[in-house]
């Protein structure tokens, strides 16, 4: 962590969860605060920009992006419960030549919540009780994109961020997935231009987590959850979904 005791996080809401799981948003902001951090929430904060790129239409994003860079640029860092906007913010957004310092120092030190907690905070778990048997989804752009834990095609040493931080939290069973890094078949604008086979994808996602008697499926992407969740609504699988931050924050007194 930087020389400040008490870093000044900005704190990056991606649209979908502002709109619709406030409750995230919520826990992500306490379970900062109660881990030492100040945390300051820009309320003239708007999308990143992601969809537009993701559909070909890169250049149209500059005004997000340079907006985001305005509004974020004065923060020691910025977290967001969400690897894919992240990832987007950090890899993939238009570059603005007129705010290139801003925007370089915004790339640098934007994080997803977990990688922020372990790899800036140094934490290397939590504390508490959480009795419930639990699958985990690793969405695809904090997976690969982000490299928040090892994927099954690389001949690596095994790593999950997230994980890490519930791993000593007592009660809590962990269950070993057949396809532990399968696609949910969300993927944004995907899950409408080929619904029939985003639709099949999150089911087979889902099976991997019911056929083990899995209570609850973890992740740490609300888009992906959203897409499962609404699948197993429909299909009436007797499954919970839940994103990581609401479980950590819960379970910090």
């Amino acid at each position: 962590m930087k020389n400040n005791p008490r870093p000044h996080i900005g704190l990056f809401i991606p649209c979908y969860i502002d709109q619709f799981y406030p409750n995230v948003a919520i826990a992500t902001l306490e379970l900062l605060e109660k881990l030492g951090c100040k945390v300051t929430y820009p309320l003239g904060q708007t999308c990143c920009g992601q969809p537009m790129s993701n559909a070909g239409f890169e250049s149209d994003s500059e005004g997000t992006t340079s907006k985001f860079i305005s509004d974020f640029a004065h923060f020691d860092y910025i977290v967001a419960p969400s690897g894919s906007c992240v990832l987007h913010v950090k890899k993939h957004s238009p570059k603005v030549e007129k705010l290139k310092k801003n925007q370089e120092h915004v790339q640098s030190n934007i994080y997803e919540l977990s990688e922020f907690i372990t790899d800036v905070l140094k934490i290397d778990s939590i504390k508490g009780s959480f009795p419930h048997k639990i699958g985990f989804h690793a969405s695809c752009h904090g997976l690969r994109g982000l490299r928040l834990a090892s994927d099954s095609e690389l001949n690596e040493p095994k790593f999950n961020k997230t994980l890490q931080l519930m791993k000593d939290l007592e009660g809590m069973e962990i269950v070993e997935l057949t396809r532990k890094d399968e696609c949910c078949g969300f993927g944004g604008t995907f899950a409408v231009t080929e619904e029939a086979i985003s639709v099949q994808m999150g089911k087979d996602r889902i099976a991997d987590h019911v056929d083990k008697g899995v209570e609850i499926i973890v992740g740490g992407d609300m888009s992906c959850i959203m897409h499962m969740q609404g699948i197993a609504t429909r299909d009436k699988d007797n499954v919970q979904l839940m994103h990581f931050a609401e479980i950590l924050n819960r379970v910090i007194s």
